[in-house]
């Protein structure tokens, strides 16, 4: 054989254990992080090299209850020792995962949504949680279990069964808490009241609302499902028609010099006619238009009459939709007329 044929294929055996490797050494990590629980906090560094002494000051810490699924934790974990135990056979990452799954289960709500964390904590972590992809991170974990995708065929007989049911009422909760108003389907909050399932305040500016940024991943998960029932149908067709008539056109949100301030720089809203269509993060549930916030609660219709830090520091506009209409949708259309 060609020795540069060799050669490549020695390169690529050793990128692909190198692959390997990293892959086994953040589960490593993972598997020191799981709590008691079952489930894991959020922000740590999962590709952390531990020292001895690292790992039994973090091991000391299994009982707290930080456990969560913000921020992506617990369902990625859950999936990162799914592939380490499909790539090494080792029943530690096997039985981690299952822990992990369990833990989800046990902290689903009967009416079908999750809370931020588990377990139940206070105030806004008890809301069923959308935001930042909580919830839907969980429910398409279920989901490729329930579809028997390659990496979760150690998930079987009742427990899969019990996976299918949790994926079952998570969705029956998503139709449940899509906000109608004026007596249309719209979009959904951030985080939802638990009991009322009405949309939910979380921290001060963060006000009960219709969410510009969290829908987008909710309905993409509903076009995601197969052979969509009538109602889902409708789900997914009032929230594209919602998204469609809130965009905002003709605008562009900036960055300009700003002396003397914190950053230097300031975030402006400005006429740009050829802009790309924007989102915004938060709209009210009356007029159904953007609205800006300070920590202070008080809902603005300008970004500029917010506080500079809350301007600078937090995502209030972007074209959080523009996939959405301009792929799934059509994608989702063709495939459902099929």
């Amino acid at each position: 054989m060609d020795k540069w044929i060799l050669l490549a294929i020695a390169l690529l055996t050793t990128e692909l254990s190198a692959a390997e490797a990293d892959l086994l050494q953040t589960a490593e990590t993972v598997l020191v992080y799981q709590r008691e629980s079952g489930g894991w906090p959020k922000n740590y560094d999962r590709e952390e090299r531990l020292t001895e002494a690292r790992r039994k000051e973090i091991i000391a810490d299994r009982q707290q209850r930080d456990s969560t699924i913000d921020n992506g934790a617990t369902h990625r974990e859950i999936r990162i020792l799914a592939s380490a135990f499909e790539q090494s056979g080792d029943e530690k990452y096997r039985k981690a995962a299952l822990r992990g799954i369990q833990f989800l289960i046990d902290a689903q709500y009967e009416n079908g949504g999750w809370p931020q964390y588990y377990p139940l904590t206070s105030g806004y972590h008890l809301h069923i949680t959308y935001n930042d992809g909580a919830m839907i991170g969980v429910m398409e974990l279920f989901r490729d279990i329930v579809q028997r995708e390659e990496e979760f065929e150690f998930v079987s007989g009742a427990f899969r069964l019990d996976c299918e049911q949790a994926l079952a009422k998570g969705l029956n909760c998503i139709l449940k808490t899509q906000v109608r108003l004026n007596g249309r389907l719209t979009v959904w909050c951030a985080q939802h009241d638990r009991e009322t399932l009405k949309p939910a305040k979380a921290r001060s500016y963060e006000l009960a609302s219709l969410s510009g940024h969290e829908s987008v991943g909710i309905v993409v998960y509903l076009m995601s499902l197969e052979n969509p029932s009538d109602e889902i149908k409708q789900s997914i067709e009032a929230a594209v028609t919602w998204f469609d008539q809130a965009k905002l056109t003709g605008v562009k949100l900036i960055s300009v010099k700003a002396p003397g301030t914190e950053k230097g720089v300031d975030k402006r809203l400005v006429q740009a006619q050829d802009a790309p269509a924007l989102w915004g993060r938060f709209y009210d549930l009356k007029q159904q238009k953007p609205f800006f916030c300070s920590r202070d609660g008080i809902p603005k219709r300008s970004i500029a009459d917010i506080s500079y830090e809350r301007r600078n520091g937090y995502s209030w506009l972007g074209e959080y939709a523009r996939d959405l209409l301009k792929k799934h949708y059509p994608a989702w259309k063709a495939r459902t007329r099929q």
